[in-house]
Formats: C-alpha cells, structure tokens, sequence
C-alpha cells in the first residue's frame, strides 16, 4: 500500500510538471506569435540604429528644409497660442506632438564677466520648442521669445529612417506606445518561458548553466567597461 500511495503521488507531480511544460510551451508559442511582426521590425532599425555611430551610417533618403516663418503682430503670446496658429500656418492636420518650454535664464559665461566687470548679467530669452507629423514627415519649430520669425525643419523620412522613428517612437501616439509596452513584456515573457522550457526539457543543464553564466559576466562586463574609462 506504501509502494501505491508513493508510486500514485510521484504521477501526480509528474502530471503536473508535464502540464506545467506543456501550458508554457504552448503560451510562448501565442506569444511569439503576437510579437512576430513587431519583434521583426525592432530587430532590424535596432541593429541599424545600434550601430549608425561606429559605422557612419547615414539614414538613407532623409531630407531636410530650413526656414524662417515669420510672425502675426502681435505674435502669440503663450506658447499654446504659438502651437495652435503654427498649426493652421503649417497646415498641420494633427495638435504639436510634443510642445517644451524652456524658461529664460542667465548665460553661463555671463556670471564671471558680470561679476568682475559689474555689469549686468546677459539674460537668455524663453525657447519655444514644437514638433509635428509622424515618423515619416516631422516638423520641428523653434521661437526664441521676442523674436519675429520662427525656424521651421522640416524633415522627410524614407523607409529605415521611419521604421528607426517607429523604434523610438518619435511622434507616435500614446496607442503605439502602449503597443510597443505589450512586445516588451512579450518579451520579458519569452526570455522566462525559454528559460523554463529549457531547463524542464533538457538534460544537460550544467553546460547550460555554464553558457548562462558566460552570457551574464560577458553582458555585465561590457556594460560597464565604457563607465570606467
């Protein structure tokens, strides 16, 4: 009776476990799955943005367009009031994607000079900065308050440079962006599940764990080699 109360309780655990196994083998597949397209995309602007600075590569077909737009008198007098009338003279369909006030403040080479010659402190205007568009069409405006024009850049995106801005999110909506939240924790999903599909599937798990730990040292030691230079 001892020897059938043991033998039925290992099956059990072993029930389990293969249920177990075969629940997260299945969920990393539907995972996989749903980050397939998403995964494909970060991959390849990851790899060309991750090496654009060693290697000099130039986003191909980006143009850019300088100007100056001159000013209504009297000019906007917040910076809402500016995004909403560069809106209508842009002909913008879309609110600025991203508006940033810097407030005004002293040069930094003006406190020096002021206190050894007495003088006044040189005073840096408020900055007004607005971005427009989406990834493949971006307009970027800039107004130094007082000034009577603003400098518009206008940039036009080819292929790898929009799925570089896709990457990094520039000018998406906070949809996309809670879009690219869900591959990231698909992500942290697969790494875990593989890790557990591994070691409940195979056998030579020292070898393994030696290639875990390598991974981990190699990783850690890379990453904080630039610091101590």
């Amino acid at each position: 009776m001892v020897d059938t109360a043991a033998g039925s309780a290992y099956s059990a655990r072993a029930n389990r476990r293969l249920n177990f196994v075969r629940w997260v083998r299945r969920t990393h597949g539907w995972f996989g799955l749903w980050g397939a397209l998403l995964g494909l995309m970060m991959g390849f602007s990851g790899v060309w943005l991750n090496h654009r600075a060693t290697l000099k590569l130039e986003l191909p077909s980006q143009q850019q367009i300088n100007a100056q737009l001159a000013l209504p008198d009297p000019p906007p007098a917040t910076a809402e009031a500016m995004a909403a009338w560069l809106q209508e003279a842009l002909k913008v369909d879309r609110p600025a994607n991203n508006m940033r006030v810097e407030r005004s403040r002293p040069v930094p080479w003006s406190d020096r000079s002021g206190e050894k010659g007495g003088g006044q402190k040189l005073v840096q205007p408020e900055r007004w900065t607005f971005n427009f568009g989406g990834p493949n069409h971006v307009i970027q405006s800039e107004y130094w308050v007082g000034n009577k024009s603003v400098s518009v850049r206008t940039t036009s995106n080819g292929f790898v440079a929009t799925l570089t801005n896709l990457h990094k999110g520039v000018a998406m909506p906070i949809p996309w962006i809670l879009l690219i939240d869900t591959l990231a924790g698909s992500l942290i999903f697969l790494s875990i599940s593989g890790a557990i599909l591994w070691w409940e599937t195979n056998r030579r798990r020292g070898l393994g764990l030696t290639i875990f730990g390598l991974s981990v040292a190699t990783t850690v030691g890379l990453a904080l080699w630039p610091m101590q230079q």
